[in-house]
């Protein structure tokens, strides 16, 4: 494994250029990167085949990090083996900029009360506080302790312990005893310092009495505050603050405020996430995918180099990733549909027909609300997201909730176009609701429209289900009064609403004994 990261606009800045200067590749720019390899005997080993690379344990591999080489070479070629590569890097080089690591599952209230790792006490330090200040802060504590020392029940007690610890441990060991607060200094004092939080409700209390999540995000707020104290003395090589999974513990609407105020805070920040609603915050060229592939590794790719995309198509899926379409960034397999009509229906049908969860086994529908198809399937490709997308549409690429009028763009997408080695295309010949009709569907729609008060629907339906069942009537016969039943259901769709029709008809998705072709082979597609 190797993690290679390029710096530049560090030119001019005294700090920065210190901590580069052997790292170097070119003029403002330098380069650092880490390695997992093998360890040297390993190695070795390996070269005159005495080991076999499926040998191999963790306990067999070590870590070294190296800066500057040619400025030619693309760390991506470098093989496992190469050993001329670059400059060795001491941890100890590093220490000058600041690196914080924020897990997800951390004991927040804990970290600050614990005056080693507290942000707070961080924050104060950086204040610089002015003896003066310091030592009236002292004086204070100093007072403080001589009225509590002198109070009568306070002294009695001491006495009274005295007293009986003389007699314990005898002339020999005997100490005096006394009750009182520490001798103060300025560190003591920063150090049992406590954040205190008031509300609507209660007054002054502590950080334990609140939720993980609110606490979380104090103790960020004070993270921030004391490095961007760190920036405004220019002390510093730098800062980057690294945050696993934000969302643990978070609110979406929390969520969503943390990113927004990162964002503006102008701090290096990289977090690893799993939230579509931190996706639908962060700015798309910022996203670098991490795809476990089916021979077990792991494909890494920053999104918005993919070479298909255009800046018109990024600027699209800047406003398209909204927190439920960014869920694809996120899904084992994508099918990509039109509307809300299929996220209802589908899922409930392939359930009730084929016994199978598709979110159980990793399959996410996603509707992009259109028929802008090509934009999406740019993303899943070599180099992006590796992994299947299966995109189920009507052929005419009229959106799913077109009326009869809507002009189609002859300049539209051609739906075959799309296909690649990550993305296959299943199209039904006419709209959605006309697909899904049949004579294994019909006791599904029969029993949505009796809950929609659809009386003279129903009935309709019922005969055409009563004639499919007689088994008397040729193909013909056959397809004409599918045709019709076709046209009922789409008709009775658009009525109640395509949306509301589908909610109502998944709740007897039970009834429903059959899928579409398309709809099952995209399924049985996905599932390879």
């Amino acid at each position: 494994m190797l993690i290679g990261v390029e710096l530049t606009d560090f030119q001019g800045k005294v700090n920065e250029e210190a901590l580069v200067s052997t790292w170097k590749i070119g003029p403002d720019k330098a380069r650092i990167f880490y390695r997992f390899r093998p360890k040297p005997s390993i190695r070795e080993r390996l070269n005159n085949e005495e080991l076999k690379p499926g040998d191999l344990t963790v306990e067999d591999y070590s870590w070294d990090l190296r800066g500057g080489g040619d400025p030619a070479l693309d760390l991506a070629t470098i093989e496992w083996n190469d050993e001329d590569v670059g400059e060795p890097v001491r941890f100890a080089d590093l220490q000058s900029y600041l690196v914080v690591s924020l897990a997800a599952l951390r004991d927040v209230e804990a970290d600050l009360r614990n005056a080693r790792v507290s942000p707070l006490v961080r924050l104060i330090e950086a204040f610089d506080v002015p003896p003066a200040e310091q030592q009236a802060l002292i004086k204070i504590l100093d007072d403080a302790n001589k009225q509590i020392e002198a109070a009568k029940t306070i002294s009695d007690v001491a006495e009274a312990v005295d007293k009986s610890f003389k007699t314990v441990s005898g002339p020999a060991f005997e100490m005096d005893v006394g009750l009182g607060l520490a001798s103060a200094t300025f560190q003591s004092i920063i150090r049992n310092l406590k954040v205190l939080l008031s509300d609507a409700t209660l007054m002054k209390f502590e950080p334990a009495r609140n939720g993980l999540g609110m606490n979380n995000i104090l103790y960020i707020a004070i993270l921030v505050e004391y490095l961007q104290k760190r920036i405004a003395r220019a002390s510093s090589a730098g800062q980057l603050l690294l945050i696993e999974e934000p969302e643990a513990h978070l609110h979406p609407q929390l969520q969503i405020a943390l990113l927004i105020a990162l964002r503006q805070f102008g701090i290096q920040v990289i977090l690893t996430t799993h939230s579509p609603q931190v996706t639908s915050q962060a700015p798309f060229k910022t996203f670098v995918s991490l795809t476990r592939r089916d021979d077990s590794k792991v494909a890494a790719a920053a999104l918005a180099k993919n070479d298909a995309l255009s800046k018109d198509d990024i600027a699209d899926l800047e406003r398209y990733l909204d927190a439920t379409k960014s869920n694809l960034l996120f899904a084992r397999r994508v099918m990509l549909v039109e509307g809300p009509a299929e996220i209802f229906l589908i899922p409930a049908m392939v359930e009730a027909v084929k016994g199978i969860s598709l979110e159980r086994s990793g399959i996410s529908v996603i509707a992009i609300y259109g028929v802008h198809f090509g934009v999406y399937a740019k993303l899943f490709r070599a180099g992006s997201l590796e992994k299947r997308c299966a995109i189920v549409a009507d052929a005419d690429l009229a959106p799913s909730d077109a009326d009869d009028s809507f002009d189609i763009d002859e300049d539209a997408a051609d739906l075959a176009a799309l296909r690649g080695l990550y993305v296959e295309v299943f199209a039904g010949a006419t709209t959605f609701e006309r697909e899904l009709v049949s004579e294994d569907t019909l006791p599904m729609f029969i029993a949505a429209l009796k809950d929609l008060g659809a009386t003279r629907t129903v009935k309709s339906l019922e005969e055409a289900y009563a004639e499919l069942s007689n088994d008397i009537f040729g193909d013909a016969d056959t397809d004409q009064i599918l045709a019709d039943a076709g046209g009922i259901v789409l008709a009775a769709a658009k009525r109640f609403g395509k949306a509301r029709f589908a909610q109502v008809a998944a709740r007897h998705a039970d009834k429903c004994n059959g899928l579409p072709d398309y709809i099952d082979q995209a399924i049985d597609w996905l599932s390879q």
